[in-house]
């Protein structure tokens, strides 16, 4: 797929014209340096406000992303969707000589990437969210070429060492690693996660973003209290269960305003992978561990196809890529009610000096 005699260098030089770049901003995500520059002073407050907790000027950039802010990029590429997505797709792209281009169909965001550099052209100060996106795509594909894989999970750490939390949509990944932090373990990512292999094992890698949670969360999570107002915390508690349950609204929670600053960290150790199986109405909480060889059902539940957005993507994940890299890697799989204090004080006891079994049964510890 492509356009005979269009580069991603030439569609940049086209679209900047007089806009210059003068504005910078450094930041450390894990062990990439990132320089982002822009010619919108509003974009780049929102993104030094986004990423307050990675700035970091020193040092030559691993990563130049440029994003140029200004009207709609003129079409005249052959973009597709990603296959078998067709129309419903969020996005479209065409792959160049020197790189890709993706559309945003919603917003008109281009996200120009590759050989050539790294560039988002089109209403960036309108889709801050967007280009968030485009920065940490490019800290993901480094780890991809390191060998790292892509994991639907979230992460929390304590000290080096960490796990990784996952299950089907629903499950309560980020609302059990909120309750974990309560009891002092640090946040790693939200929704997605990049294992590879390290020096002393496996290691994660977060994504920068914030987590997404709904109103019950807030209500019951004290060190949330900073994400409600006086007026939405007393509509919320008037529900019942049953309706605050079917709330579909979310909430960006900053982990720096509810848990203080050095709470949010991007690189930790693997210990172990949690898999949420549990259920409203399950009865009581139940735990127990295995190992990817062992139990491969439970695969479907935490990987994730790399999309567009990577440079080694779109391509599908495998199941055998997934056992290769983690190997023996203990794997707790959480089933029966939900219970997140009682899954919290089990995570703990995994990421504290406990030693972790190799197998078997795990009967739930009281809530710490």
């Amino acid at each position: 797929m492509g356009a005979s005699g269009v580069t991603c260098r030439g569609i940049v030089a086209a679209y900047q014209r007089d806009m210059m770049p003068t504005l910078a901003l450094g930041l450390r995500l894990a062990d990439t340096r990132v320089a982002v520059r822009s010619n919108s002073c509003e974009l780049m407050d929102a993104l030094t406000a986004h990423y307050q907790d990675f700035l970091d000027e020193a040092g030559n950039p691993d990563i130049v992303v440029t994003a140029l802010d200004g009207g709609p990029v003129p079409s005249v590429l052959p973009f597709a969707s990603r296959e078998g997505l067709g129309e419903d797709a969020k996005e479209e792209y065409v792959d160049l000589p020197d790189g890709r281009v993706v559309r945003k169909r919603r917003t008109g965001l281009w996200l120009v990437f590759g050989q050539s550099g790294h560039y988002v052209l089109g209403p960036c100060r309108q889709n801050v969210d967007q280009v968030v996106n485009a920065v940490n795509a490019r800290c993901g594909d480094r780890e991809l070429r390191a060998g790292a894989l892509l994991f639907h999970a979230a992460g929390v750490c304590l000290g080096g060492a960490g796990i990784t939390l996952s299950g089907f949509a629903g499950a309560g990944k980020s609302t059990l690693a909120l309750e974990i932090m309560r009891h002092g373990a640090s946040f790693v990512s939200n929704d997605r996660v990049l294992i590879g292999p390290g020096a002393d094992g496996l290691t994660m890698t977060g994504i920068a973003r914030m987590p997404r949670i709904n109103p019950g969360t807030l209500l019951n999570n004290e060190a949330l209290a900073p994400v409600l107002t006086e007026a939405e915390r007393a509509a919320y508690a008037g529900l019942s269960p049953d309706a605050l349950w079917r709330v579909e609204r979310k909430y960006d929670v900053r982990i720096r305003d509810c848990f203080g600053p050095g709470r949010f960290r991007l690189r930790s150790g693997l210990r172990a992978l949690v898999v949420l199986g549990w259920r409203r109405g399950g009865g009581d909480m139940r735990a127990r561990w295995t190992d990817v060889d062992a139990s491969p059902e439970l695969l479907p539940a935490f990987m994730k196809d790399v999309g567009v957005f990577f440079e080694e993507g779109p391509r599908p994940a495998t199941q055998d890529a997934y056992r290769a890299l983690l190997g023996a890697c203990p794997v707790l799989v959480i089933g029966g009610g939900v219970d997140f204090q009682r899954a919290a004080a089990l995570c703990l006891d995994v990421l504290g000096p406990l030693a972790v079994p190799a197998s078997g049964p795990v009967a739930a510890p009281c809530c710490v």
